[in-house]
């Protein structure tokens, strides 16, 4: 039996909805508050301005782009180098600010002129391969960086998400991301405390991963946090409080602005591959409805807010997306209530702790299904589009894009030389 779409304004009740939201913050938050860690910034911060700028965009988008907007890997290198480096916080969040006012400055010009220049220079030979990418370009972080830490745990995992999105009856069909999850955490509860690590290790199907039998973290955290509270103790001076939250004060030097606000463009580009998968996945054209014009606006002042706050700039997430896809619950109400839910785990600190117990290889393991899941709808877009791949124009358009995406990792390159390619090479007659 299929599963049952819930379209984009549907509002389940909260019994219903409670468990697919929890599902979406499971997707986001390793991604989410791996950005933080990397740069210096506080996780619980990154965790709360993630919830924030879900709202924002929500609002600005009226609700008819079911995303969720968490940590930008985009900004990951500028922001190491003002916060831990330079240890300025304030020229890092003024740089960011003004990337944020870069997605509002495009979104003026896209008000004035239209959207309808995107479908034109940006069909389906382009967007398949993007789309793609998206997936493709993140294979490395599942596999590599998380399923390969331990691959029996890892591997049990993805079975799990895949049997209960197959074979699940009812409620059990549309959470599977989240019972692949529970069933994965206590798969590597019985690896590691039924002492069948070390055959794994033996066997070279795990790395040592022990992050489980770590409890310190979890007894040592409180049950009411202030996220902000890492500020106050590492950016003494850079920060005032408000209302007992401690918010940087933005710098905006020349040389800050220089490396962090430019990456928007890289973003901006990101931003349409991702409206072009949900639009693919949902059956929607979100080009036009409510327009990427809004979707920029939402995103630019979303990041602006979450700047404010010490939080990284915002993006819209392949891990949520892969979500909708598996699922088939398109529900915008389902990701605001996600991001609900995030914001409370930022001010309690016992859940985000637990949280961040979840081994790597468990997450690697969803996440194969869900990159996958993004991959799989590029090819889609260009089946259904009936793209001619027997075209040598189009089969240079579709290997660019596929090869320096996957080559150089970066979504937004790929995207721009396709865009060129489209507009250089001339049509077969």
């Amino acid at each position: 039996m299929s599963k049952q779409i819930v379209q984009i304004d549907e509002r389940l009740s909260l019994f219903k909805a409670l468990p697919l939201a929890v599902q979406h913050v499971f997707a986001m938050f390793g991604a989410t508050v791996l950005v933080p860690y990397l740069t210096g910034l506080s996780p619980a911060v990154a965790l709360l301005t993630s919830g924030i700028a879900t709202l924002i965009f929500h609002f600005f988008t009226k609700g008819k782009v079911p995303a969720y907007l968490g940590s930008s890997f985009a900004f990951i290198a500028p922001l190491a180098l003002y916060v831990t480096e330079k240890h300025s916080l304030g020229e890092a969040m003024g740089g960011a600010i003004i990337a944020g006012l870069v997605y509002v400055t495009i979104y003026l010009v896209i008000k004035v002129f239209g959207t309808d220049f995107i479908n034109r220079y940006v069909p389906s030979v382009v967007v398949g391969p993007v789309v793609i990418i998206i997936g493709l370009a993140l294979a490395k972080t599942a596999v590599a960086d998380m399923a390969s830490t331990n691959w029996a745990i890892a591997s049990f995992t993805l079975l799990a998400a895949v049997f209960f999105s197959i074979l699940g009856k009812g409620m059990l069909k549309v959470i599977p991301i989240l019972l692949g999850i529970l069933s994965g955490y206590l798969f590597s509860i019985i690896v590691q405390y039924g002492g069948f690590l070390p055959q794994l290790q033996a066997w070279g199907l795990a790395a040592p991963d022990l992050r489980l039998l770590d409890v310190k973290p979890i007894l040592e955290a409180a049950w009411l946090a202030n996220p902000t509270a890492q500020y106050a103790h590492e950016f003494a001076g850079q920060v005032f409080s408000f209302a007992s939250f401690h918010l940087p004060v933005p710098q905006f030097t020349a040389a800050a602005l220089l490396a962090i606000a430019p990456i928007a463009f890289v973003s901006i580009i990101e931003d349409l591959g991702h409206i072009f998968v949900i639009g693919n996945v949902t059956e929607k054209d979100l080009i036009k409805n409510p327009g990427f014009d809004r979707v920029l606006l939402g995103n630019g002042l979303a990041t602006v807010v979450a700047a404010f706050f010490g939080g990284p700039p915002a993006t819209t997430y392949g891990e949520n997306i892969g979500v909708l896809a598996i699922t088939k619950v398109y529900s915008s109400w389902v990701i605001r209530i996600a991001a609900v839910i995030a914001i409370c785990l930022s001010l309690i600190g016992k859940l985000s702790a637990a949280l961040s117990t979840i081994p790597l290889a468990v997450m690697g393991g969803i996440c194969i299904l869900l990159f996958g899941m993004i991959a799989a709808a590029g090819i889609r877009t260009m089946i259904e589009a009936k793209s001619d791949l027997s075209s040598t124009r189009n089969l240079i358009i579709v290997a660019v894009i596929l090869i320096l995406g996957v080559g150089t990792g970066k979504v937004g390159y790929a995207t721009l030389a396709g865009i060129l390619l489209n507009l250089v090479l001339p049509q077969e007659s």
